[in-house]
């Protein structure tokens, strides 16, 4: 019997869980419009949902987390400042169309440079609901966040625009006109590590992209693994600085292993979360809001 409903609902990627009364899983649909096309479709984002997950809907309580909740999503909810739990999470919940909607949470909202999140907050709520430990936890995305848990309670983070910088350099400068398609390259990628970890301008390193190649010291199939590495390896740096306590990767497998090979060419042991984390997540928020 279906307990509860769970969606992590993204800008481009949709997924569900239909769960059993003790968390289970019973179904899974791991693809479906991100939030861009779904608003865009005829019936919007009420009939994105109906053509994923139709006959799923039987009453059965629903709850859905990440830019759903955006400026761009189905409903806009407001952010919640830190520290933050999952009991905050869920008197916090959002009803709207018959859907529990999980807000976000932002950091230093009245400061000089305010961050915010949607979405990984339920994640990392799920690595604690499994009994994982604190410290330092890296969700590599397009943004991507650094965030620091204690007794249970996300007390900080911040953006670093990784992915985004990435896409950008590789699809719309000059760096990106040497690439070609590979199989992709661990060594270069390693490479580009070691020069994100060195000294000096990050914007100076960036262009050793285009020289290498110019050089013939870069296959053109390696460019974009060595750009990902420095831009990666840079990343990395910068943020381990700050590291106290274990370090916890959750994100997409291919992508978490290379943060981690960036954490394991610093020196630092960085375990890999395993997946599901968001669905367990949703699934602690909705317990503690009395939907389950």
């Amino acid at each position: 019997m279906t307990a509860l409903i769970g969606i992590d609902w993204g800008t481009t990627s949709f997924r569900a869980w239909r769960m059993g009364a003790g968390g289970e899983v019973l179904d899974t649909v791991g693809d479906g419009p991100g939030i861009l096309a779904a608003g865009a479709l005829p019936g919007g984002f009420g009939q994105a949902l109906r053509d994923r997950i139709g006959d799923w809907l039987d009453g059965t309580p629903i709850i859905t987390s990440g830019m759903i909740t955006s400026r761009n999503g189905w409903v806009e909810t407001p952010y919640l400042p830190l520290p933050l739990d999952a009991g905050a999470l869920a008197r916090s919940l959002t009803l709207h169309e018959g859907i529990h909607f999980v807000t976000g949470a932002v950091s230093d909202p009245d400061g000089p440079a305010p961050d915010v999140m949607r979405g990984e907050e339920t994640e990392i709520i799920g690595h604690l609901a499994e009994g994982g430990e604190g410290g330092l936890f890296v969700l590599p995305g397009t943004h991507s966040k650094w965030a620091w848990a204690e007794g249970g309670r996300l007390t900080a983070f911040r953006t670093v625009m990784t992915g985004e910088v990435f896409a950008a350099l590789r699809d719309h400068t000059i760096l990106g006109r040497l690439i070609q398609p590979g199989p992709g390259s661990d060594d270069a990628f390693r490479r580009g590590v070691q020069a994100g970890q060195g000294d000096g301008a990050l914007l100076a390193r960036i262009f050793s992209a285009r020289t290498l190649a110019l050089m013939d010291r870069l296959a053109p199939d390696q460019i974009a693994d060595y750009l990902s590495g420095l831009l990666i390896g840079d990343e990395v740096a910068q943020g381990a600085r700050d590291a106290s306590g274990p370090v916890t990767i959750i994100g997409r497998g291919d992508l978490a292993a290379r943060y981690q090979a960036a954490f394991t060419m610093l020196g630092i042991d960085a375990q890999i979360a395993p997946p599901g984390m968001a669905r367990r997540g949703l699934w602690e928020i909705a317990r503690m809001g009395g939907l389950t």
